[in-house]
Parts: structure tokens; sequence; C-alpha cells
């Protein structure tokens, strides 16, 4: 059975960031996965680093005015859209003041890790769903890249599991050498739970959270995982294969973007 609709959660995407892998490889399987005929959207982060007048975004009013609660606070969304014109297809972007307006991307200019990285995670995740709920648009399939989505799988099972609009989603996660140094603090996996997943048991998860650990989250409530590069972390590699989930060996080029696809239907059946 074709999975039609696609969701793309991704870092990083060219044009709007710079060149790198991650962006690279985004910004051509939503071309070739479009040229397939699956319906496509993408979310990213509206990283600091990213000029809004020369990419063209603007704001998207009817999406634009939830909060998302971390840690007891409320954190006002903003929702802005831009254009990959050569595709003629839409990217939103999720912005908050305090996550993402003064964030140039994951580190600042001296390289340094930014200190709420983890909450991020969180606000990022949730908004991304939160938003996709309000356009009443179903994914059968969300493809996440980058481990600032790594909680999408863990929300749509467990917090939105109800939703018409994520019950029949798969989620599947790619893994990239895109490692942090940080570890997250003791805290986290509390602030990751909020209501109606007060029972959820975070087993085989070790604490503090580091980037093993997140990426383990993502690994276990993925229906799928995709092997980006040729050198991912054997440890995240021997994990996924523990608990027997579908393995999409590196690929590149049209040989990657066929294997995606039939990865997707497969997944969808």
């Amino acid at each position: 059975m074709k999975a039609n609709k696609i969701l793309f959660i991704t870092q990083e995407i060219v044009p709007f960031t710079e060149s790198s892998a991650m962006a690279d490889n985004c910004r051509f399987l939503l071309q070739a996965i479009q040229e397939k005929g699956h319906e496509i959207r993408t979310f990213m982060p509206k990283w600091g680093n990213i000029n809004e007048r020369r990419n063209q975004l603007h704001e998207v009013i009817r999406l634009t005015g939830m909060n998302i609660i971390v840690d007891d606070t409320d954190h006002p969304l903003i929702i802005k859209v831009a254009s990959i014109q050569a595709l003629r297809t839409q990217v939103f972007f999720i912005l908050n003041d305090d996550y993402f307006r003064n964030h140039l991307n994951t580190r600042d200019e001296n390289g340094n890790e930014y200190p709420d990285n983890d909450e991020r995670t969180i606000f990022f995740a949730r908004s991304v769903l939160e938003t996709v709920k309000k356009q009443s648009w179903y994914p059968e399939v969300i493809h996440c890249h980058g481990w600032i989505g790594a909680l999408v799988g863990l929300y749509i099972k467990i917090l939105y599991k109800d939703e018409p609009a994520f019950r029949n989603t798969k989620f599947v996660y790619s893994l990239y050498d895109d490692a942090f140094n940080a570890t997250f603090p003791e805290n986290y996996l509390k602030k990751v739970v909020v209501r109606n997943m007060e029972d959820i048991e975070f087993d085989g998860i070790a604490t503090p959270v580091t980037y093993q650990e997140l990426s383990k989250i993502a690994i276990r409530w993925a229906d799928g995982v995709v092997l980006n590069c040729e050198n991912v972390d054997p440890t995240l590699l021997e994990y996924a294969q523990s608990l027997n989930k579908p393995i999409l060996e590196y690929k590149t080029g049209a040989e990657y973007a066929d294997a995606c696809s039939e990865f997707y239907n497969q997944l969808h059946e």
C-alpha cells in the first residue's frame, strides 16, 4: 500500500541552512520523494541565522498563537513559512523567541552547545505535532532527520496515540554522524513527560541523557530506522537491531530515494 502523505522533519535543509550532509540530503530527498508521487510537507526550526528577508519567510497567522508548555512554563509558538521554488513546496518553520530567535543553530558562534538544547527538543517536537494536527493533514509516515526532532516518535505513540491525525502514522528516524557532546540535565526525562504520559517507562534509557540516550529514545519509538551515513554509532545500530527495528541500510543517490519510497510503503502496509 502506498504511503501518500510524508511529513519530513529536519534540522537542516538547503537553501535555508548552509550545505552539510544532512542539509543536502534532505533537499535531494524531498524532491525525489515528491517526484515519485508522494504528497510532502516539511518542518524545521527557524534558527537565528536563517535570513527571513532573503528567504521570504512570512508568518502563518492561522497557525500562530498556540502556547507549548515546557517544564510548567508557557512558550508562545510562531509559525512561519517559505517556499522552495524549484519544488513548488513549502517549508514550515517553528519559531519561539526564547528557544530559536537568537540561537544560531545547536551551537553558538564559538562552537559551544546551547544549554537549553534539552528543552528545545521538547518544544520543537510538540510544536510540530500540534501544528500538523491544527492543519488537519494526516501523514502516513513521519521521517525525522536530526536529533532536534528525536522525541516526535515518543509523542505520537504515547501523547497523541488517540489523535486521528497520528493514529496510523509510522515514525522513521534517520541516524547521522551528528552527535552533541553535552549531557542534558538530570530532570530531562521528567520534563519530557506531560499530561497522559505519567505511566511511561524509559526502560533501557540511562540518565543523564546524552546524544546516545536521546537517539535510543527516538529508535525505541520508531517504526523504522534509516542509516544516513557510513559511520553510524555502532551502539545505536546494535540497539535498533536488538529491538528488531526495520533498518534501511546506507545508500546514496537515486538508489537512496527509491529505497526510502519503498521503505515508507512497506511500513504503511
